[in-house]
């Protein structure tokens, strides 16, 4: 069964810096890319970054470009995004999926994936 676990949210101050991590099981991490995508109060869902399994430039939206930072530890089967600077707009629930960019970023949350919430606020 694939689960996803994420972790690390928080309430920070504009500025701030939150790390967040994300834990997978259930499948062959290292040979799938991997997605962060977050999903503001009253609004739909917005990708926010990807790491690929073969090693390709990340990609970003443009409104974390430049401050976020996405990485992957395959031994440890855990995605990260490092978030600096964060922004009051960057409040959202983050979590995590797996697989081809087109659908991936699309994907609504597995049954029982809760995801981690950055609230930014000062």
């Amino acid at each position: 069964e694939v689960q996803f676990v994420e972790s690390g949210g928080g309430m920070v101050q504009p500025g701030g810096s939150l790390r967040l991590s994300c834990k997978a099981s259930g499948f062959t991490f290292s040979n799938f890319d991997m997605h962060w995508v977050r999903q503001a109060p009253g609004k739909g869902q917005e990708w926010v970054s990807s790491i690929f399994a073969l090693g390709h430039i990340p990609k970003y939206a443009d409104s974390v470009k430049g401050r976020f930072a996405i990485s992957r530890d395959n031994a440890n089967n855990t995605v990260y995004l490092e978030m600096n600077n964060l922004k009051f707009e960057d409040t959202a629930l983050y979590y995590c999926t797996r697989g081809p960019f087109g659908s991936a970023i699309k994907a609504p949350r597995l049954p029982g994936q809760e995801g981690t919430q950055v609230t930014v606020s000062s």
